[in-house]
Formats: structure tokens, sequence, C-alpha cells
């Protein structure tokens, strides 16, 4: 009974995130920002709505405040997360992340570091500041978010060899103290997130 149970509610996690959006604005809605606490209410990351409305269908976590917005599928309708809580503790270590795109994206906010365009996930690639064509390596201080039009000027060269680019910022490694730095300045102007968050 339980495993029947449990197998109803994957097909309904599959069934809800499978779903194709049907507008741009519900699109945009699926890869808003979810402020995810654990069990604590300790705020402990970032994701998307996506992937808060799977950890929720799945039972792994649940919605604590709303965005507003209405994801529907066949038969059922459900809102979207704005800020979701696990349900069980989890220890989070004092490391480093892990070397992605996803995260290069996530430290420097979706945001172009040379031009400084924000821009969706799909409209950006990550630029080594040292071309690996010269010796750059694939490292957290080596790598930032860049538009494709800044990637195709800057081609395979050294900054210091452009007159007209530079680095808004110096890419450094994503930590627990870059995360909630990013937290906090979301959560600024979010009153759904501010109540979670400690501001000095």
């Amino acid at each position: 009974m339980i495993h029947a149970r449990k197998q109803k509610s994957l097909a309904k996690c599959h069934a809800m995130t499978d779903a194709e959006p049907r507008t741009p604005a519900a699109r945009q809605s699926m890869q808003m920002p979810v402020l995810v606490l654990n069990a604590s209410y300790e705020p402990i990351n970032i994701c998307g709505a996506r992937r808060a409305l799977v950890l929720v269908l799945k039972g792994v976590a649940r919605t604590e405040e709303e965005q507003g917005a209405i994801l529907h599928a066949a038969r059922t309708h459900m809102p979207l997360p704005s800020v979701i809580r696990l349900l069980e503790y989890r220890r989070i270590p004092h490391q480093t992340r892990a070397l992605s795109r996803k995260n290069i994206l996530l430290r420097d906010r979706n945001t172009c570091q040379y031009c400084g365009v924000v821009l969706p996930a799909s409209e950006l690639t990550l630029d080594h500041v040292i071309p690996r064509s010269r010796g750059g390596l694939s490292t957290w201080e080596n790598l930032v978010a860049c538009c494709h039009a800044c990637n195709r000027r800057k081609g395979n060269q050294l900054l210091h060899e452009l007159t007209d680019m530079k680095l808004l910022r110096e890419p450094r490694p994503f930590s627990l103290h870059t995360s909630r730095h990013i937290m906090r300045m979301i959560g600024h102007s979010d009153l759904k997130w501010r109540k979670y968050l400690y501001y000095e």
C-alpha cells in the first residue's frame, strides 16, 4: 500500500514537472530562484522553482512561501514555491561547492562579468578569463559568466590586450559565505525571503 502510494506520488511529480509551461511567463516562473531552508529554518541554498517543486512533490520538503504563480498540468494545478523547507535536517559541510556551470552562473548572479547584462541561464556561456588556448585552466578563479556577444569579442585574447573590456569583479570560489551573501542580496527586495534571512 505504501509502495503504491509512493509510486502514485512519483507519477504525479513527473507529470507536473515534465509539463511544458504554455507561456513565456510560466516558463520564467519555473526558473525563478527558490530559497531552501534546513529543517531548522536555517537558509542553506537557492534552487530553481522546478527543482523545488520536485522536492515538495517527493515529500522531501514543504512549501513555506508561494510565488503567486500556478503550475497547471493534466487534471491538477499547484502553486509554485518561493521558499521551501526540508523535512529532515541535513548537515551542511562548510566547504567550497562543486565547480559547475550552474554554480558559476549562480555565483555571478546570471550577470555577464564584462558588460553587466543580466540574462537567463540559457542565454549565457562560460568564459575562460585566460583562454584555454593560452594555458588557462577550468577553475573558479578563471571561469566567469559571459554573454555571447562579449565572448565573441574577447575571443582568445587576454584582458590586458583589450582596451574596452574588464572584469566587473575578481572571480572567486563559491563558498558558503558567497551563497549566503547571494541569498541576502535577493532577499533584500523579496519580502517572502526576508523573514528567513538575517541582516546585520
